[in-house]
Formats: C-alpha cells, structure tokens, sequence
C-alpha cells in the first residue's frame, strides 16, 4: 500500500485548510517531522505553481488549482504506482495541459500511472498503451498507433469556419465517402474514414460548393475517438453520459 497512490475524480483536499496546511498535513500523516513536511510542502508548491496561493484556504482555488494541490498531495511520498481517474475533467484548456505536463514529469521521473479517462486526445497524448474497455470488458489493447492501424488506413479530417454548419456537412461527407461520419469534440470540426488524397480533395470541394466553407483540412490516421466508434459502434462520451444517468438513477431509488 506505501507503493501506491490514488488521485480520485474528485480532489479530497480539506477545503477549510489552506493548500500548503493540506500539505504539510499530509506529509505529518506520512512519518516527516515538522520541518520535514513543511519543506516538502514548500517544494511541491512550487512545483506545482501554487506557491503564490500557499496560504489561501482551498475553497477559494479555481479547479485547476484544486486538482493541481490534489496530485501534489498524492505524491508527497512519491509513489511507484499510481492510480489518476479523469484528472481533468471540468478542466479549462490551460489548466488540462498544466496537468498533462504534470503527469509527463511523474512518468518521466520513474512513477507508473494507471490514468482512467473518457477523453480519448488525452490517452492518444499521454499513454504508452491503451486498453479499451467497453461495458466493463477490455475489448482492444495496444498502442496508440497499433489501436488506429487496426481499424483502418486513414481519415479525413475537416474543421469548418462555422460550428452552425456541421450538421449541413455531415450528410454531404457522408454521401461522397459511403461511410459514416463522426463528429469531432471540436464543434466546428468532423471526419470520416479515407484512404485517398485525391477523394478528400474532391469532398472538400464538394463542402465549398455546398456554400460550407472550410478552415482547415488534413488526411491521416484515424482519431482514438474513431477507433471507439469503430469497436463498440458508440462514442466514449456516450458511455460516459449513460453512466452517469445510471449513477443517478441509483441515487433517486436510494
């Protein structure tokens, strides 16, 4: 168990206490002396760039910040292996790539990091290997490269001027390429399998002359969000919304 540490989905920091008494607590609760917690408290603060609100109780941190303290916190002693369930969920795009450098520097520095996501860029961006589970099972495991090559050679990728035009796109995409078209998390962006340059030059085409006018285009190998869809015929975020609803649903029969 001293091998091991958890960073739940939501932070378990004591919102009465300031980030740096979290710290030092933890750390007392840990075997260091007094001096002891306290410089390593002062040492991840500054890691984590929370030395400026070292002394502000946790209830007034914005989520970032909350869910930076939460990892410090799980590695105070740092561990051989831990364990991240969705750490940045409800994150903004600044705070989500803070903690994604953070978890590159604990893997770097030697910790295995079990991370449990639904936001399938951040597993594409962070893991070595992948397992995909669906319905509680593992259904693929690999790569991120071995997981796109398995179910397929290429897609297309198209990021519209206008998000209000995608759902005008989708049939149009869907039609020239005979497949079915996935809308990316990105609201102005969707893709489709295709193997061939000269087939996604004409579908682009076919979008301006439709009036839909494009930002930016590419071609390459399929998205981890693709690779989902391909395996279970569903979206991971649709896996995650209907867990929740059954979540919730348990709590009102409760």
């Amino acid at each position: 168990r001293r091998a091991v540490s958890l960073t739940g989905q939501l932070a378990s920091v004591d919102e009465d206490l300031t980030g740096k008494e979290n710290l030092i607590m933890i750390g007392r609760l840990l075997g260091y002396d007094r001096a002891e917690s306290k410089a390593r408290a002062s040492d991840l603060l500054d890691a984590f760039g929370l030395s400026d609100a070292a002394g502000r109780l946790v209830k007034n941190y914005s989520g970032g910040m909350r869910r930076r303290l939460d990892i410090a916190a799980s590695i105070v002693v740092t561990p051989e292996l831990m364990f991240l369930d969705e750490p940045t969920t409800g994150l903004d795009p600044r705070s989500r790539n803070q903690v994604w450098d953070i978890i590159r520097a604990l893997a770097g520095a030697g910790t295995t990091i079990l991370l449990c996501t639904q936001y399938l860029d951040e597993a594409d961006q962070l893991a070595d290997g992948i397992a995909v589970i669906d319905q509680g099972k593992v259904i693929a495991e690999g790569t991120p490269a071995q997981l796109k090559a398995s179910v397929g050679s290429g897609a297309l990728h198209v990021r519209l001027l206008d998000p209000e035009q995608r759902p005008s796109a989708e049939p149009i995409l869907a039609r020239a390429l005979s497949c079915e078209v996935h809308f990316e998390p990105d609201p102005a962006a969707l893709s489709a399998p295709c193997a061939d340059a000269d087939q996604a030059a004409e579908v682009v085409g076919e979008l301006g002359r439709a009036g839909i006018e494009v930002a930016n285009f590419s071609l390459g190998q399929p998205s981890l969000d693709e690779v989902f869809l391909a395996l279970t015929g569903h979206t991971a975020e649709e896996v995650a919304t209907n867990g929740e609803t059954a979540i919730q649903e348990e709590e009102q029969a409760a």
